[in-house]
């Protein structure tokens, strides 16, 4: 008789599972920085269990801990593909602070990609989240990413400030430090050791990078624990301490855990180059064949560097042996290409000629040298503008941004000056008044009451920039149902649609931006008609804008014209507050780089008749920080 095999419906069995899965999860999350190789075994067994039991949250979980685990291996690639996605599934369960911690960590895996706009957008839509619901943790990481972000467009200055300040908030968390900060830790002080590099500062260059390699040895950080050796043995030698840089190179070669083959076969060029100053040929010429079947990466430059020094151990006894090698050299210099390499090998191979008395190869190869230090320092001439550009439109951008914040608070204040125009204020209290002497006491004092809170929302919403698209939907609906009740005595109708992936509390938008358009619907739509529809829609258009839709089905603009042009009573309606209010969001676009409309206004018409249907009225809004007070 067949043994019966346990249905998968089994709770005994599901609830095994999960508890597995979430162990997995647990010490996956731990492990994707300290033992790469066990943790993708724990993910591989986590995805064939997600498989059968998929859950949301965990699977949230495997995208985002696969995705670092294939950032640290240099799958960028794929690391993009898993932090999709996360935040898909994000999009579906998230909260903000999964938001801008998700964002920040795609954000380093652009960056390697080379990718700086698009790590600049994310890591904008994190610094929204963050203002809006402050995180110190996660706002010292967001800063380290923005010195990243100024490193790669070689703004050092900015990058060692933003490094610093990352440094120092962390310092502050001493205690709540997790192993994830610790790593970004790590990344700071990169960070700094690069900026200093490139600032020729090798002491202070070294000094960081140290304090790299210590924290990723006392915590056990080893997956890039290869180029942490090799950047202090390059500080090294370049100070020409070659027994110091030797016994890091060293180091760098014997990581089993770090998998990138460039770092290794770069120490083991560099070690070669320090025996090589040490005076051990052999030793020297050995290294440079163990590296030269290693580089994949760069590898013109770096072939060119070890075809140079193998010249240069020649030079003494085998010139011709010496200069194959250098033209070896020159060859791979000038694929790469790198003038300043080309400058010092042609010097060299004319040294060698003029030492043999070939002075007429000797002067050929000078003049060559001369024409490629021409080169190099005009290369060097260009790099030097191009940085001060970067820096100069950074600074620009700012300025523009301050330019255009200080332009938009100067058309709030006039637009807010336009808001509630004398008919709905008149008319409002009119009805209550009515309500009063009708005996309707009750009736009186709810819509009174509702009045004067929105009265009051006015006057305390001219006093901020932004808020919540939440409190902007509730003084619409307060606006409608008071203009429903009041002013048109139940025949006016209306609707707020807002799309399930827009989040109302945590996006900000400029202060009342949608009532002017309403009004206009009100006035110019519904009024000359005595009733009628009203909707106002709010979607997506992308990660950084709102579409907002204010439709009626009034008596079109055209009407309204003639009624404007024959009837005095309904000339006495100005659109200002629509005006101020467009200029107001052009400004905010143009200030995040869209220079699309901010306002496009579509009059709806009978397809067969041509009679007007009412009007449709697109408003584009910058989603913007909630000022925190």
């Amino acid at each position: 008789m067949e043994q019966d095999v346990p249905l998968l419906t089994d709770p005994t069995i599901v609830d095994a599972r999960l508890q597995r899965l979430s162990a997995l999860d647990r010490v996956a999350g731990q492990l994707v920085f300290t033992d790469i190789s066990k943790a993708q075994k724990l993910l591989a067994e986590q995805q064939e269990l997600l498989r059968e039991y998929p859950q949301p949250d965990f699977q949230l979980n495997f995208h985002i801990n696969t995705a670092l685990v294939e950032n640290q291996l240099y799958n960028y690639n794929l690391a993009e593909i898993h932090f999709r996605l996360a935040l898909e599934i994000l999009g579906e369960r998230g909260n903000v602070r999964q938001f801008a911690e998700t964002y920040i960590d795609y954000a380093g895996t652009l960056l390697n990609l080379e990718q700086m706009d698009r790590a600049k957008l994310y890591l904008n839509q994190a610094d929204r989240y963050l203002k809006n619901f402050p995180d110190d943790q996660l706002k010292a990481r967001y800063i380290c990413r923005e010195g990243y972000l100024q490193l790669k467009n070689s703004n050092y200055p900015k990058a060692l400030q933003l490094f610093h300040e990352s440094k120092r908030r962390l310092e502050k968390l001493e205690k709540d430090l997790s192993l994830k900060d610790y790593y970004f830790i790590t990344l700071i002080e990169s960070g700094l050791g690069t900026v200093h590099a490139q600032n020729n500062n090798p002491e202070k260059s070294i000094e960081a990078y140290e304090e790299v390699v210590k924290l990723c040895e006392k915590i056990g950080m080893r997956s890039r624990l290869s180029w942490h050796y090799l950047n202090v043995g390059n500080g090294y030698m370049t100070t020409q301490d070659y027994e110091n840089a030797s016994r890091y190179f060293k180091n760098a070669i014997k990581v089993v855990d770090d998998v990138n083959q460039q770092a290794r076969a770069i120490a083991f060029a560099n070690l070669g180059y320090c025996y090589l100053q040490k005076g051990q040929q052999k030793e020297a010429l050995e290294l440079f064949s163990k590296a030269y079947p290693l580089f994949k990466e760069k590898r013109d430059k770096n072939l060119a560097n070890i075809e140079w020094w193998r010249a240069k151990i020649f030079e003494e006894d085998r010139k011709k042996r010496a200069l194959k090698y250098y033209f070896k050299a020159l060859e791979h210099a000038k694929k790469a290409p790198d003038y300043k390499l080309i400058s010092v090998i042609l010097k060299d191979i004319a040294s060698l000629y003029a030492n043999e008395l070939d002075y007429k190869n000797a002067y050929d190869y000078q003049v060559l040298y001369d024409q490629a230090v021409q080169r190099y320092l005009y290369e060097v001439k260009d790099s030097e503008i191009r940085e001060l550009e970067i820096k100069y439109n950074a600074e620009r951008k700012e300025k523009e941004a301050e330019m255009f914040k200080l332009q938009a608070s100067g058309l709030q204040l006039k637009a807010l000056r336009a808001q509630m125009n004398p008919h709905f204020v008149f008319n409002a209290l009119n009805s209550v008044q009515n309500f009063i002497t009708s005996n309707d006491g009750t009736l009186a004092a709810k819509y009174l009451a509702q009045f004067a809170h929105l009265m009051r929302q006015s006057l305390e919403y001219s006093e901020l920039e932004v808020i919540s698209l939440e409190k902007e939907i509730e003084f619409l609906r307060d606006y409608l149902e008071i203009n429903e009740k009041l002013r048109f005595e139940n025949k006016l109708s209306y609707e707020i649609i807002v799309d399930e992936d827009i989040e109302e509390d945590i996006y900000g938008v400029p202060t009342m931006i949608i009532q002017p358009y309403v009004e206009n619907a009100i006035e110019h739509g519904i009024r000359p008609k005595k009733n009628g529809l009203i909707t106002v829609k709010f979607s997506s258009k992308d990660e950084n804008t709102i579409l907002c839709v204010v439709e009626d089905d009034g008596v079109g603009r055209e009407r309204v014209k003639i009624l404007q042009d024959n009837n005095p009573s309904y000339k006495d309606h100005r659109s200002l507050g629509t005006k101020i209010t467009q200029e107001r969001l052009e400004i905010l676009l143009k200030d995040k780089g869209n220079e699309e409309k901010a306002v496009s206004i579509i009059d709806l018409k009978d397809e067969l008749t041509g009679e007007p249907l009412g009007t449709r009225v697109e408003i584009l809004i910058p989603i913007v920080e909630i000022q925190m007070k």
